[in-house]
């Protein structure tokens, strides 16, 4: 007679292998380096966004090797377009680390992975998990969604209190018996069971193998877990962009600051003002500047409002000391933010 801990993993891993998804590339496989590569890739990321990435980073980087010996600006060229870019430099960062410190594998311990740059305790439990079976539970977004909703836990999971006792939980569920084999189905199982089935809205409860124990269906309202804090509101962040370009079309990119908004990123001239940025433009070409429509971009904390004003330069002037001329072929080996890479849009962006 198995108790309530057991019968749980067991209705996750009988699930998982029948409705599981099974055909994401970095499924099927032990190998550490390209497990990790698609945790940290899909931290607050679509899986549909991440395969194309993760796709062109093993072409490029096949093993932690390949990483480590690239230099930071590849790594994050390839990265432009996928976000939080601080998750490209510690990958860049932890890579170097296992080559240095560790001869190029991977610890095999969650708790050594989790002194790795950018490894944290969820994504050391899956690495751990899913290449030697480590009995480690795993607390992602949709695993939180999921345990909240079956176990009809109404704490605020933002207060240190509430996750502890929300991991303590996580952790008294998993398998028990069989560890190589059912650490890998048992996890991928609550990831995907939180990622198909046990949505934010309207959940697919009659399809969910935990519908007649999840206390939230119980209820009738499961789309009420977990609790929601308010977000408060994101400041408006006004920039104003130039973009500039020489009489051959080329477009004038400086790098970003190591620390703020996109750094270290290679991006059209910032000004915190209009008035500065037309500073910026060799005077004889000012009266050539023409404004576009406004964009707006959200980063995780502020909302950009970017106002872009174009330029033809009558000569290949340079305009600040920081900078350089780049032609449209050059841009896809620079790490752009996504919406200037957008607002370029090759040879034809705004000028």
């Amino acid at each position: 007679m198995t108790g309530p801990a057991e019968d749980f993993s067991a209705r996750i891993i009988r699930w998982w292998r029948v409705r599981g998804r099974r055909d994401l590339p970095w499924q099927g496989t032990r190998d550490p380096y390209r497990v990790w590569l698609s945790e940290i890739m899909l931290q607050q990321t679509q899986v549909a966004t991440v395969q194309a990435y993760y796709a062109r980073f093993l072409q490029r980087f096949p093993d932690v090797g390949a990483l480590a010996r690239a230099s930071e600006d590849e790594v994050l060229a390839l990265w432009s377009g996928l976000g939080y870019y601080t998750r490209a430099r510690n990958l860049h960062r932890c890579a170097r680390e296992v080559v240095a410190c560790h001869g190029g594998r991977f610890p095999a311990l969650a708790a050594e992975l989790e002194q790795l740059p950018g490894i944290g305790r969820s994504t050391a439990a899956a690495i751990a998990a899913f290449c030697h079976g480590e009995r480690q539970a795993i607390l992602d977004g949709n695993v939180r969604r999921v345990l909240a909703r079956v176990f009809a836990i109404g704490d605020d999971l933002g207060r240190a209190p509430s996750l502890r006792a929300l991991w303590q939980r996580a952790e008294d569920l998993l398998p028990r018996a069989r560890l190589r084999q059912a650490m890998p189905a048992y996890t991928q199982g609550l990831m995907d069971l939180g990622a198909t089935i046990c949505l934010p809205r309207q959940p697919a409860c009659a399809r969910c193998p935990l519908a007649d124990i999840c206390r939230a269906r119980a209820e009738g309202h499961p789309e009420r877990y977990p609790r929601r804090q308010p977000r408060p509101a994101r400041p408006q962040v006004p920039l104003w962009l130039l973009c500039a370009r020489d009489p051959a079309g080329r477009v004038w990119l400086t790098q970003r600051p190591a620390r703020g908004i996109w750094a270290r990123l290679h991006c059209l001239p910032v000004f915190a003002e209009r008035a500065a940025l037309l500073r910026g433009v060799p005077e004889a070409d000012r009266a050539n500047v023409v404004e576009h429509a406004v964009l707006q971009h959200a980063l995780t904390h502020r909302q950009l409002e970017l106002h872009v004003l174009g330029v033809r330069l009558a000569c290949a002037t340079e305009l600040d000391a920081t900078g350089a001329w780049h032609a449209a072929s050059h841009w896809p080996a620079l790490a752009l933010p996504a919406p200037v890479r957008r607002l370029l849009g090759g040879a034809d962006g705004p000028s």
